[in-house]
């Protein structure tokens, strides 16, 4: 269930496992035959569909223009706010972007990949991905399908988010964890 713009999305903070709040959002599409369920990705999506997504998907990845890449990622399908700012060589999901909600002021930074999909050996999954107004994703971040980013909440640089980010808190780190108080504090 994708939220209309400007509606907050309530995050759990129910632990990290595999009934967690990211799980329950996640659609699990069983594979067709023997082989892993990428072997069969034609039979989920068409092949000139994931053709012009690849296309569009390198347009917002490497456009000069903040304004070309939200072009870009709104006929990909994106739900992409006011004041969206979207990094150099970062990727929205070349299957499934349709599926990604990014609210106003959203920055996601250099070479980040924000995944709809999980290709697994006898189903694929797939689930939203909302980054609330004001959230920030560090460079080269990864974000799981089903995730929420809260408005405010920071993903540090090199983080894989596989849970919801609670609004106005900083996580960081593989997988993504909540940055205490006492971590932001000045050792000098």
């Amino acid at each position: 269930m994708k939220p209309s713009h400007g509606e907050p999305f309530r995050v759990s903070d129910d632990t990290d496992d595999a009934t967690g709040p990211r799980h329950r959002r996640v659609t699990s599409h069983p594979t067709p035959g023997p082989l892993n369920s990428l072997q069969y990705w034609t039979d989920a999506k068409p092949v000139w569909r994931v053709t012009l997504n690849y296309l569009l998907v390198w347009v917002a990845r490497v456009a000069p223009f903040l304004r070309w890449k939200n072009w870009a990622l709104r006929r990909l399908g994106v739900t992409v706010g006011r004041g969206v700012s979207w990094g150099l060589e970062a990727t929205p999901d070349v299957f499934w972007p349709e599926l990604i909600t990014l609210g106003d002021d959203v920055i996601v930074g250099y070479d980040s990949v924000i995944l709809c999909h999980e290709f697994l050996q006898e189903e694929y999954r797939t689930g939203e991905v909302v980054l609330e107004d004001r959230a920030m994703i560090g460079a080269k971040a990864v974000i799981l399908p089903g995730v929420i980013v809260g408005e405010d909440a920071q993903v540090a640089a090199n983080s894989l988010v596989t849970r919801d980010v609670p609004p106005g808190t900083t996580v960081a780190g593989v997988p993504a964890r909540q940055m205490s108080s006492a971590e932001f504090e000045d050792d000098d």
